[in-house]
């Protein structure tokens, strides 16, 4: 679990450092730059840190965590993928168009609370 909280940490903290970085250069480059379309998707980078480290923590725990945690993600995929679906048809209707980029932490906020679901069904 040390290793995992080391690696997340650094991981975030590069992550951070890196869009921060990135959204300041975004905004003293003029709008039809070239090198907006290289600076934008950096901090991608530092997010592939994020997903080695919790690859590696899934590793690392036991069998019973290992059930809890995937399926815990594949609840949170699953709602993640009909919530998505269902905002977009509702684009149609009217409401108004949200970035992809909510995705992802919606993704992660659903399986944060779907772990806290299905661990307790062992306890």
């Amino acid at each position: 679990m040390k290793r995992y909280a080391r690696n997340m940490t650094a991981a975030m903290a590069a992550y951070v450092g890196v869009l921060v970085g990135t959204l300041i250069g975004l905004r003293a480059l003029p709008d039809d730059s070239l090198l907006r379309y290289v600076l934008a998707p950096l901090p991608v980078l530092p997010a592939v840190g994020l997903v080695i480290a919790f690859v590696r923590y899934l590793r690392d725990i036991d069998e019973l965590q290992r059930r809890i945690q995937l399926e815990a993600l594949a609840i949170a995929f699953g709602a993640s993928a009909l919530i998505s679906f269902c905002y977009g048809f509702l684009e149609n209707a009217g409401l108004p168009r949200l970035s992809a980029i909510w995705i992802g932490p919606a993704m992660v906020m659903l399986w944060g609370l779907s772990s806290g679901f299905v661990s307790r069904r062992f306890r």
